[in-house]
């Protein structure tokens, strides 16, 4: 079994990494980070949509090792994963593409205006998730 945890460094998502590691401690649990790629990208050149892709990716991985340092729990059997695009439709191909049980999202990850747009990527997850979602507040 495996399980999807939807990470963004959010306090929403530090629950759900706590979560999966209290629910399914004797499981693979996968710590998937989605760069979002804006649409403001469609107006700049594809190689400098690239490299900044590819330095937000390293950002990304560079946070998410240091926020599992933190939250890490002993033996759990632990993988992170970056992925870019949308975020919603990459958590749910993730889940599809690679034999995941379970997902688990945090109900927002930001605050303010954005916190609404992210509210809805848990929304998007849920909808067409292929498995079990959970989220968590």
């Amino acid at each position: 079994m495996a399980i999807l945890v939807a990470y963004d460094g959010s306090e929403p998502a530090q629950k759900a990494v706590r979560r999966a590691f209290d629910d399914y401690p004797d499981e693979e649990i996968v710590l998937l980070r989605v760069v979002e790629v804006a649409d403001s990208f469609t107006k700049m050149s594809m190689q400098a949509v690239q490299e900044m892709l590819g330095t937000r990716r390293e950002e990304a991985s560079e946070e998410l090792h240091a926020d599992i340092t933190d939250l890490s729990a002993g033996d759990v059997d632990l993988r992170t994963e970056i992925a870019s695009g949308d975020p919603a439709r990459e958590i749910v191909v993730y889940a599809e593409e690679h034999d995941i049980d379970h997902i688990l999202i945090g109900s927002h990850g930001r605050e303010g205006v954005s916190r609404v747009l992210l509210g809805s990527v848990a929304e998007g997850v849920v909808r067409r998730s292929p498995v079990s979602v959970t989220v968590v507040r």
